[in-house]
C-alpha cells in the first residue's frame, strides 16, 4: 500500500515579473500552496528545507544588462523569490546532509523548500545568533574579509577609505581595519548613519556623501597625506575622487559600483591616469571565488565576535509576510541595521 506523503501549508513570496532597478512592493505578492515533507525519489543533489532567516541584499535588483555570469536572478515571474538565507534541513538524500542539519546559502522566499546543495554552507558554530549567517558570518562577511585581506593586501597604519559603509559589507570592512590599527573614514547616505559608522562601529570619521558638493575637496579634508586602500562599492564620482587621492602604490578594491547598475549608459570614470602615475593597483572580485577560505574567514571573524570586538546591528522584520516591506526598505535606506526577515525560529 502506497504511503499517504503529508503536505504543509506553505506561505510564499512571489515575483509578479522580472524587474528592471530596485523592487518595490507591486513587484510582489504573498501566495499559499502546499509542499510536501518527503523529498522526490531522484533528488539526490537536493533537500528539503524549512526557511529560518531570509536575507535582503543590494544584488536583489532587477538589470537592465543580460550577465550570464550572475549566480541567480532573485526574481522570475509567478516564482519565489531567490536569495541568501538559513535553513534547517528537513529530508535529505544528499551524504553530506542529514536532517536537523543547519545551513545557509541560497534559498527561496517561503516557509518550505527545496534547494540545491550545491551553494549551501553547514553552520557548525550555533553560539552566535543563526541571522548572523546571513551577514556578518555570511556571504556579505566572505565578501568584505576576501575582498580587505586577500585583494587589498592592509598594513598596520594603512589609510583606509570605504564607500556605502553602512552596509553589511562596508562595515565590516571598518571594523577589521580598525583592529588591524588602520586609520579609517566611511561615507554613507544619512546623519544617522554616520553617527552609527563613528560612535558604535568605531571608524575614525565618516560623511553623509550626499551633503557634500566637492568629494575631491572631502576626501582631501579627510585623507590630507592620501589613501592607501580604497574599498569601492559605489563607483562613478566617488571613484573618480578617489583616484585623484590614491597614494602611490595604493590598492583599490573594486566589490561594486551601485551608482552604475541602472544608467542606460554607464558613467566614464576620468583621473585614470592616476593609476599609471602612482602605480595604483585596482582590483575587483566576487566573493564566489574565495568562498574556500571559509574555515580561515570564521577563525578570524568568531573570536571577534565572541570578545565583542565587532559591533553588528541587525533590522529584523518578523513574518514571512514583512518580507516585501523590508526588501523595499533596504532599498531606499529605511533599514536601521542588516536587514533581515525571521520567518521561523529553529
Amino acid at each position: 500500500m502506497a504511503q499517504i506523503e503529508e503536505q504543509l501549508s506553505n506561505k510564499q513570496v512571489l515575483a509578479t515579473d522580472y524587474i528592471t532597478g530596485n523592487p518595490k512592493q507591486t513587484d510582489m505578492y504573498l501566495k499559499t500552496s502546499t509542499i510536501s515533507l518527503q523529498l522526490p525519489l531522484d533528488s539526490s543533489e537536493a533537500v528539503l528545507v524549512k526557511n529560518l532567516v531570509l536575507s535582503c541584499d543590494p544584488y536583489m535588483r532587477g538589470t537592465k544588462r543580460t550577465d550570464r555570469n550572475n549566480l541567480f536572478y532573485s526574481f522570475s515571474p509567478d516564482s519565489p523569490i531567490v536569495g541568501y538565507g538559513v535553513c534547517k534541513v528537513l529530508d535529505s538524500k544528499h551524504p553530506d546532509f542529514k536532517k536537523g542539519d543547519l545551513v545557509w546559502g541560497v534559498t527561496k522566499w517561503e516557509e518550505y523548500s527545496i534547494i540545491k546543495t550545491d551553494s549551501l554552507i553547514k553552520i557548525e558554530h550555533t553560539d552566535v545568533p543563526l541571522s548572523y549567517y546571513t551577514g556578518l558570518l555570511g556571504m556579505p562577511g566572505m565578501t568584505a574579509y576576501a575582498g580587505f585581506y586577500e585583494v587589498g593586501v592592509p598594513k598596520k597604519g594603512d589609510y583606509v577609505f570605504i564607500s556605502s559603509a553602512f552596509g553589511a559589507v562596508g562595515q565590516l570592512v571598518g571594523q577589521l581595519a580598525k583592529l588591524m590599527g588602520c586609520y579609517v573614514v566611511g561615507s554613507a547616505g544619512s546623519k544617522y548613519k554616520v553617527d552609527i559608522l563613528k560612535n558604535q562601529f568605531g571608524f575614525d570619521e565618516a560623511f553623509n556623501y550626499k551633503e557634500e558638493q566637492d568629494l575631491d575637496a572631502t576626501l582631501k579634508k579627510y585623507f590630507p597625506e592620501g589613501i592607501d586602500i580604497y574599498f569601492d562599492n559605489v563607483g562613478g564620482d566617488m571613484l573618480e575622487a578617489a583616484l585623484i587621492n590614491m597614494r602611490r602604490r595604493g590598492r583599490i578594491v573594486v566589490a561594486g559600483m551601485i551608482s552604475q547598475y541602472e544608467l542606460d549608459e554607464p558613467q566614464g570614470i576620468k583621473n585614470l591616469l592616476n593609476i599609471v602615475y602612482k602605480q595604483i593597483k585596482v582590483d575587483a572580485f566576487t566573493v564566489y571565488d574565495y568562498y574556500h577560505l571559509y574555515p580561515k574567514f570564521l577563525d578570524t571573524i568568531l573570536p571577534y565576535v565572541r570578545e565583542g570586538k565587532i559591533t553588528y546591528v541587525e533590522d529584523i522584520a518578523k513574518g514571512i509576510e514583512s518580507g516585501p516591506d523590508a526588501l523595499v526598505a533596504m532599498f531606499t535606506g529605511k533599514s536601521s541595521g542588516k536587514q533581515v526577515v525571521l520567518v521561523a525560529n529553529e
